[in-house]
């Protein structure tokens, strides 16, 4: 348990910092998700509009530092070398 006044405002912090952390992440999965459906399911149109939100959403999520940024530029070139 904290015990001084900042680490108990801290660990309040952390808890919401924790649950906007998620929620990033799950998006980050579901546009993954997303998009390997369009890919498997072989629609490239789907795939081609989708493509920039894909993008988009991969690049916050890399920017608020919950994926690494190299993994997201990674994630964004196999799909746009798949759609091409």
């Amino acid at each position: 348990m904290p015990n001084t006044k900042s680490a108990i405002r801290r660990v309040r912090r952390v808890k919401k910092q924790t649950q906007v952390n998620r929620i990033r992440k799950s998006k980050y999965k579901s546009a993954i998700k997303q998009m390997e459906k369009y890919l498997n399911s072989k629609d490239m149109d789907k795939a081609k509009k989708f493509f920039p939100k894909f993008q988009s959403i991969l690049m916050q999520v890399a920017k608020s530092q919950v994926i690494n940024k190299k993994t997201a530029a990674r994630k964004i070139s196999k799909v746009s070398k798949k759609i091409k």
